[in-house]
């Protein structure tokens, strides 16, 4: 455990510490000195339980998480709740990034029971694990319709003393009901173009639009909503469809969930306009809309969208990097105690804190009151604070005052900067420092296709170090990926989206840098997560690896939900594998991946928008893109920087030395043997659909092949 850390957990309480002392999650440290008994996941737990005949309490949550710090403060700190906890329970603190295996399996019970889920997750089970409880957020006293703690405690201990039978075999049902409902469907026809029809469809009906996004209030972003939509919109030439992604996108960077001061989204927005946010930001978010962004931007050309990149990247880089490279998982919504504090602004501050006409200027800009447009949570009561937010595009605004619209945005750049130094002094949110090799994967994924399309070496150069710190740290002595690292420590084996995001990231950034190692590394990982998570019998990827801790059940995830399933982004992993390779295996197993699924997928597709996007390439027409000739000559750069201003989507992109012996990439990719540069001038190869054209030297060529017809 950190030290400072312990001493400063010991200054403040002047208790001891229970078991989660030692830990390296932030989450379990934060709880390190409540009085009540947590252990952490762990058999010492669970012998316990059994020698002292006790039910498991089970709590699970993340360092971040605005509704687990009210729950700590209001119970878990309190002497009386933490009694009663202690003597009729063994405790346990489960943090949910460091072990999703374990929540999802619980989550999943809780949303069977309660038809709902979230966070701060409560389960009540038996010392093997049963489960026969389940709720999230739970007040100490009966309020807001909930049976609080200090009743609902001694209420299992009558049962668990009395009716323990029946308690039994609540856990017993609950467990066949979990175990049934993960067996997926198997078989089933292929998965054809009228699937992407109708979540294209499915989208559009529930498409605000007027505020853009694809639910009421709460309104998340689910980005991989708006790459599929992009996709579709390439695919038919639909223009609802590239309208729907731009009006959200567009929205969402005027709105409040984006942090106009200082970048980045917030977690999502807990109104229907994308103006009041829920304020944690997370990596995963950070990536996957930079993603969005960038695509948009290379469909339309707009800047918008390219700035907006460029600024989520400068809020990741500056505050949420790693000095060995990896990124951090997230920051809270909660500064000394309230949530938003850090990102509020009154009106009086701004005039405090900015010349007076240029504190006039960002008032009418980002709707400043005096009265606020943030509310308690408790009362509803206008609090004076304000959530920054533009209500028309600053073009608009830059028209009303009658300013141009290029001095418009170095005014606001200047007086951003200085609110930004102001903003700089308060007290920051709790920053969670470990690095998940998962989510680092999707960043991995966002910087090297930024670092193409924009064009920034510096974005390229950030994802390479992000990669070689996974490379170098998260592989252990025997070859096998790990999910986290903190402060010097790696630990948990990784999962399948450890291998699936970081596999998206080495593609990326081998199509970015043309480094040969990171695309070997990402056919062993492949090879690696097929023995490790593959379903030879059904198709498919379990969640948890075959030599994995034993749960309730073992999992297969295919629902895109805030972040896509492993197996929506191994399917598209495998596909260009496939294409890249050659071979026959990588072919069969994406065939018996989206067999297997087919039948859930058929029933709502927009719910696996991810996937999709893998069907979608499966479906074609697809391209393999060779690009043969020296990287440094400029006609090289010319021909790469023209395939990179385009959205061609449904492409592998390789790139063969121009040397004489047989490159590197000639043996992952055999194709490539015979394709060099004609007449010592950068030639592009392009096979469409199985079949090859004649390789060109012509830039423009190369584009028209491209976009040629079927």
């Amino acid at each position: 455990m950190d030290i400072r850390r312990k001493m400063d957990i010991q200054s403040k309480t002047q208790k001891s510490l229970n078991h989660l002392a030692d830990q390296a999650s932030p989450y379990l440290l934060q709880h390190a000195a409540n009085p009540v008994d947590w252990y952490p996941w762990s058999q010492e737990a669970f012998a316990k339980a059994h020698r002292e005949d006790k039910p498991i309490f089970l709590s699970i949550g993340y360092s971040t998480c605005h509704w687990c710090h009210v729950m700590e403060h209001e119970s878990f700190e309190d002497d009386e709740v933490a009694r009663l906890l202690n003597e009729v329970f063994v405790c346990i603190k489960l943090d949910r990034e460091e072990r999703p295996d374990i929540d999802g399996v619980y989550m999943d019970v809780c949303q069977m029971l309660t038809g709902s889920g979230g966070w701060p997750l409560t389960i009540m089970m038996t010392p093997d694990k049963k489960p026969f409880f389940a709720a999230t957020y739970i007040p100490k006293n009966n309020r807001f319709g909930r049976m609080g703690l200090l009743e609902l405690i001694p209420r299992v201990k009558q049962l668990w003393s009395h009716e323990r039978e029946q308690l039994n075999h609540t856990a017993a049902e609950i467990t066949t009901a979990l175990q049934k409902s993960a067996q997926t469907s198997t078989g089933g026809d292929k998965l054809d173009t009228s699937v992407l029809d109708q979540a294209c469809q499915e989208l559009s009906q529930r498409f605000d639009r007027d505020y853009g996004g694809f639910t009421p209030a709460p309104k998340f972003p689910t980005p991989h909503n708006l790459t599929f939509l992009l996709r579709y919109w390439h695919r038919t030439g639909e223009p609802q469809a590239l309208e729907m992604v731009e009006k959200t996108l567009q929205a969402m960077r005027r709105g409040g969930i984006y942090d106009h001061i200082g970048f980045g989204f917030h977690r999502y927005s807990t109104d229907h306009q994308w103006l009041v946010p829920h304020f944690e930001k997370m990596l995963y978010d950070q990536a996957l809309l930079s993603l969005a962004y960038v695509q948009t931007y290379q469909a339309t050309g707009k800047a918008e969208y390219a700035q907006t990149v460029r600024e989520i990247f400068t809020y990741v880089l500056r505050d949420m990097t790693d000095s060995g490279g990896g990124f951090y998982s997230a920051e809270d919504a909660d500064s000394e105690g309230v949530e938003g504090k850090f990102y509020l602004w009154t009106e009086d501050e701004i005039k405090q804190a900015l010349p007076v006409q240029d504190a006039d200027l960002v008032i009418r800009l980002f709707n400043i009151t005096n009265e606020g447009n943030f509310a308690e949570e408790a009362s509803g009561d206008k609090t004076g604070a304000n959530i920054m937010h533009l209500s028309e595009p600053i073009e608009q605004v830059a028209t009303e005052l009658k300013i141009s619209e290029s001095e418009l945005p170095t005014r606001w750049q200047k007086a951003r900067q200085q609110l930004f130094d102001v903003r700089e002094n308060r007290v920051h949110p709790h920053k969670d420092d470990k690095i998940l090799t998962d989510w680092n994967g999707l960043m991995i994924a966002a910087l090297a296709q930024a670092g193409r399309i924009l064009p920034e070496p510096v974005y390229t150069q950030a994802a390479q170090k992000a990669a070689d710190f996974i490379l170098d740290t998260l592989i252990d002595s025997q070859g096998r990926l790990l999910h986290r690292y903190r402060q010097g420590q790696t630990s948990i084996r990784a999962h399948l989206d450890d291998y699936a995001f970081f596999i998206w990231g080495l593609l990326e950034l081998y199509e970015t840098t043309f480094e040969v190692r990171y695309l070997e590394k990402a056919l062993d990982l492949s090879r690696d997560m097929w023995d490790l998570f593959g379903d030879e019998k059904a198709g498919g990827f379990f969640f948890t690896a075959e030599d994995s801790e034993e749960l309730l059940v073992r999992r297969k995830e295919i629902y895109d939900g805030a972040v896509p399933s492993g197996n929506s982004i191994a399917l598209l992993n495998l596909l260009r594998i496939g294409r890249i390779t050659g071979a026959e295996d990588w072919q069969s197993k994406t065939d018996s991946l989206a067999q297997h699924f087919a039948p859930r997928v058929r029933q709502t597709p927009s719910a696996y928008t991810q996937l999709l996007q893998g069907i979608d390439f499966y479906l074609g027409p697809t391209y393999e893109v060779v690009i043969s000739g020296n990287l440094r000559t400029d006609e090289t750069k010319t021909m790469l920087k023209a395939l990179w201003s385009k959205f061609l989507p449904n492409k592998i992109l390789l790139h063969r030395p121009d040397v004489s012996s047989q490159p590197d990439i000639t043996t992952i990719a055999p194709c490539t043997k015979n394709q060099a540069p004609h007449h010592n001038q950068t030639t592009a190869y392009i096979c469409r659909n199985y079949s090859c054209l004649q390789p060109t030297t012509d830039p423009q060529v190369m584009l028209k092949f491209l976009h040629s017809k079927r």
